[in-house]
C-alpha cells in the first residue's frame, strides 16, 4: 500500500493481504487492490488473480459447505479472476468461477456461473448486462460533461468538500 488513501482504507477495511494469500498457495499479480477481508483464506491455494484487478467489499469463496451436513463432504473448486477486472462492494464469487479479462463486477453481484471476458455483470444471479467497451465509452462520455475533481475524497478539505457538494447537487460527479 503506498498511498496515504490506500492505507487508510486498508486500516478502516482490515483488508486481506495479497502477501499472506500468496503464502496460503494463492496465485496473484501485479496492481491488485483487495479492499476486503472476506477472502476464503483456508482454500487461498485455490484461488488466481490476474493484474490490474480491485476487489472491493466483496466476498471470494473457494469452498461450499452446505451439503457438509447431509455428506461429511465441503465442495471446493478454483475461483480465477482475470486481469483488467473490477468487483463491486458485496458481491460474492461462488467457487468454481472464472472471470474473464476486461470484466466490471456490479455491487451486489452474485456470480455463480463464469464470466466471459469484456463484459459488464450485475444482478442475483449475476447476468451480463453490457460489454467493457460500451461501459466505458458511456463513462468517459459522462466525465467529459459532469463535475470532476483530480482528487479522491479522503485528499478532500472541507471547504473543497463543501464546494464539491454544491456542484454535483442532483447530478453524478467524478473523483480521481
Amino acid at each position: 500500500m503506498s498511498t496515504v488513501k490506500e492505507k487508510l482504507v486498508k486500516i478502516i477495511r482490515g483488508n486481506a493481504d495479497p502477501d499472506d494469500l500468496r503464502k496460503r498457495g494463492a496465485k496473484i499479480g501485479s496492481n491488485v487492490f483487495l479492499y476486503t477481508s472476506k477472502i476464503d483464506k483456508v482454500h487461498a491455494y485455490l484461488l488466481e488473480i490476474g493484474d490490474n484487478v480491485t476487489v472491493s467489499d466483496a466476498r471470494i469463496l473457494m469452498h461450499d459447505a452446505s451439503m457438509k451436513q447431509a455428506t461429511g463432504y465441503t465442495k471446493m473448486a478454483r475461483v480465477k479472476i482475470g486481469n483488467n477486472v473490477y468487483i463491486g462492494a458485496d458481491a460474492i464469487v461462488l467457487p468454481g468461477v472464472t472471470i474473464g479479462d476486461n470484466v466490471i463486477v456490479g455491487a451486489g453481484a452474485v456470480v455463480t456461473k463464469s464470466v466471459e471476458s469484456n463484459s459488464v455483470v450485475a444482478g442475483n444471479p449475476a447476468r451480463r448486462i453490457g460489454s467493457y467497451e460500451d461501459f466505458v465509452e458511456k463513462n468517459n462520455k459522462l466525465i467529459e460533461s459532469s463535475v470532476k475533481t483530480e482528487k479522491a475524497a479522503l485528499e478532500l478539505s472541507d471547504s473543497e468538500k463543501s464546494e464539491l457538494k454544491k456542484r454535483i447537487n442532483d447530478e453524478v460527479g467524478f473523483e480521481r
